[in-house]
Order: structure tokens, then C-alpha cells, then sequence
């Protein structure tokens, strides 16, 4: 049965809202999945903080046109749709990745994402699954930051290396060279 144009206006209005959200948009085809296997996947999305939803091609398309930015993915809507709304870019290739692993499956397909005004093909997921996630990037950073305070900090508080012998082992190269 058809959508009235009623519901129609609602549903686009709640595809925004989930596009609104999120800066980061994978298009798969899950076809071919047993309803066991499509609630294990999206207990696997849920758990990686990312909502998986079955959206209907022409209504997707419409709110992707009116935001701009996703041309390159239009030849992707057709046929069965689920979309993975997140944050996290690599987030929702991870979890397709492990679950193509995990179940030694060729499904869902990849059709490509959005991330951040950026365009990514279906041949590209290993590409997103190696990318390390906000969090993971935060830590590295921080670690780098940290790095040269906890050099300094340890050389002052070694054994024998007080400031005064620091100083005097400067001194001593200074005269040397």
C-alpha cells in the first residue's frame, strides 16, 4: 500500500532529522540476510553507537538532494536499503567488516558512504574499516602531547638526576664541546 502524502512529509522529516545527526552516512544492501542474521547485525550497529534503519530509495534520495553533497552515491538507490547513521566514520565499517568475517558472508553489500562532505565507494570499506575513530585519535594525540612533559618529568626525578645534577651535566657538556 502506497504512503499517503501525509506520511510521506513524515517520514522525510524523520530521514532529516537521522541525516541532521549525524555527520557520517553508509549506504548497504541487505538482502539475502535471514531475519536472524539482520538482528544481529543491527545488535552490532546498536553497539557501536551507530542506528541502522531500512529507508525506501525515492524518500532517501529526496532528503540527499535537498542537502546536497551526495551525487555520487544516487546510482547506489536501488533495490533493498538500510543506512547507518554515527559520529564515528569508521564505526559502522568496522561493524560491517567483523560481520562479514564472523559469518563468512559477502553480505550486506557496502554502497558506499558520507563522511564529513566526503564521497566513498563501494570498493572502499577496508579503506574505512582501517580508520581509527574519534576516540582513538583523541588518545593518540593526547599521547604525543603528553610525551615530551613525561621525558622532563622523569629525567628530574631519576635517581641522581635532581635539578642541580641536570644542570651540572649541562654545564659539563658545555665545557667539553
Amino acid at each position: 500500500m502506497p504512503l499517503t502524502k501525509q506520511q510521506k512529509q513524515e517520514a522525510l522529516g524523520a530521514i532529516a532529522d537521522q541525516f541532521e545527526g549525524a555527520n557520517t552516512v553508509y549506504l548497504t544492501d541487505y538482502q539475502g540476510l535471514s531475519v536472524e542474521q539482520v538482528t544481529d547485525l543491527r545488535r552490532a550497529f546498536r553497539e557501536a553507537d551507530v542506528q541502522y534503519k531500512v529507508l525506501k530509495n525515492t524518500l532517501l534520495r529526496r532528503v540527499m538532494e535537498e542537502r546536497g553533497g551526495f551525487d555520487e552515491l544516487y546510482d547506489e538507490l536501488h533495490g533493498p536499503t538500510a543506512v547507518a547513521f554515527t559520529n564515528d566514520p569508521a564505526g559502522p565499517a568496522k561493524v560491517i567488516k567483523k560481520f562479514l568475517d564472523d559469518n563468512d558472508l559477502e553480505i550486506p553489500r557496502f554502497k558506499g558512504a558520507y563522511i564529513d562532505g566526503s564521497v566513498y565507494g563501494n570498493d572502499q570499506l577496508d579503506v574505512l574499516a582501517k580508520l581509527k575513530s574519534r576516540d582513538e585519535l583523541l588518545a593518540d594525540i593526547l599521547g604525543l602531547l603528553m610525551a615530551p612533559i613525561t621525558n622532563v618529568a622523569s629525567a628530574l626525578g631519576a635517581q641522581g638526576s635532581g635539578l642541580a645534577s641536570v644542570i651540572q651535566q649541562i654545564a659539563e657538556k658545555g665545557e667539553e664541546g
